[in-house]
């Protein structure tokens, strides 16, 4: 499910496949961050602001 977030894929769709009812217990189980996100991220801000 990690890998649906990461490409994309709404959250909750992504709650729906796994059947939670609450979208804080998906995004807590499934949204990890990997370190090319948060360099992605923190790139896209620097963009932003430069």
């Amino acid at each position: 499910m990690t890998l649906l977030l990461r490409l994309g894929v709404p959250s909750h769709i992504v709650r729906d496949i796994v059947g939670h009812s609450n979208i804080e217990v998906t995004m807590m189980i499934y949204a990890a961050v990997s370190l090319e996100d948060k360099r992605e991220a923190l790139k896209r801000l620097t963009d932003e602001l430069g």
